[in-house]
């Protein structure tokens, strides 16, 4: 092949759109057919295989490979088991095409097309598809809009059509955020709060849990704009408990930032807490550690609300004697829970 740059752009569009639609095809038909067979499918070997296999032929002007839909059901329905029906298979066909090319001209179409549309009648699991009609809307939508593109465009492209409808659902439930408050009771365990317990007007304690991508972002920024709003009427400190955050990127990392920026300007000190080591190294990466201070970002402990109640002890240090009614005073005295007391 020859090097030039401007071949390789004009035909990277189509060869990428060939490559998504061979592997979607290939994971359809290996998992619908693992399935009926309870084999064990390992999806990477998959890839990798079909990746192997494609990236070798291409030095030999072949064809893209891929798993068929068709070819793999009447194989496998005609007593296949092992990866070797399909050699035997491939040898058939090329015996066919270089030995008896003139003759098989003449095999019907009609002959043809009965054996793909009994093949096709055959992998229907009717249990199946009623049991994802019967699941939830969303269900049914992928499975009606897979179905239905499959009869008015190809049978190929339904399966890309119902990977991106599920895309679509999907990506909706990823980037739902859930913020929850919590208070430090009175038996000294953190815990949700509840309308009965008394509001603190220093500090706020939130975990934050959900995927916090970019999808996510617009969520996570309304989220905290409600702390901010609450944070408006005399508090000193923020607690922002991440132990439940995953897959943070640069977008919402901007958010919090920007977050962190209001607050501080509002003279409202932020600490996070339950920092796990994927997170903690993100924050490490962009010199978070430095821009907060010390003591502002508390790591996940071995036990449980270890690092939450290390942030609290660095809240109520912060704050010192200008504490609300509801404050907890730290105490020494024997029997007290967890060392603290309440004033009320």
């Amino acid at each position: 092949p020859q090097g030039d740059w401007g071949r390789v752009r004009g035909l990277s569009g189509s060869a990428l759109a060939i490559g998504v639609l061979g592997l979607l095809e290939a994971m359809a038909m290996a998992k619908a057919i693992a399935a009926r067979t309870g084999q064990k499918l390992d999806m990477n070997q998959q890839c990798l295989s079909e990746g192997l296999a494609n990236t070798v032929g291409s030095f030999f002007q072949c064809y893209p490979g891929s798993g068929s839909l068709t070819r793999s059901a009447i194989n496998h329905q005609a007593g296949g088991v092992t990866q070797w029906s399909g050699v035997v298979s491939a040898i058939a066909v090329g015996a066919t095409v270089l030995l008896f090319a003139p003759y098989a001209y003449y095999i019907p179409k009609a002959a043809l097309a009965r054996m793909l549309m009994v093949s096709a009648f055959r992998m229907i699991d009717a249990h199946k598809l009623a049991y994802h009609m019967r699941v939830t809307k969303m269900d049914a939508v992928i499975v009606l809009a897979t179905a239905i593109s499959a009869v008015a465009i190809s049978v190929e492209f339904c399966i890309l059509i119902g990977t991106f409808v599920s895309f679509l659902i999907y990506l909706p439930k990823a980037a739902r955020i859930s913020m929850t408050e919590l208070v430090l009771a009175k038996d000294g365990m953190i815990r949700e709060r509840v309308a009965s317990d008394p509001q603190c007007n220093r500090i706020l304690i939130y975990s934050i849990e959900g995927e916090l991508f970019f999808g996510s972002s617009g969520e996570l920024e309304s989220e905290l704009g409600k702390v901010e709003e609450k944070a408006a009427g005399g508090v000193r400190v923020v607690l922002l408990r991440l132990k439940y955050a995953r897959n943070l990127d640069g977008v919402c990392l901007d958010v919090i930032e920007r977050f962190i920026q209001k607050m501080t300007d509002q003279k409202v000190a932020v600490i996070l807490c339950g920092v796990r080591g994927d997170l903690l190294k993100i924050i490490q990466n962009v010199g978070w550690e430095k821009w907060l201070g010390p003591q502002r970002i508390f790591a996940e402990g071995p036990a449980v609300w270890s690092s939450t109640f290390q942030a609290v002890d660095r809240a109520y240090e912060i704050i010192g004697t200008d504490r609300c009614p509801t404050c907890p005073l730290r105490t020494e005295e024997p029997g007290a829970v967890r060392g603290w007391s309440y004033m009320i």
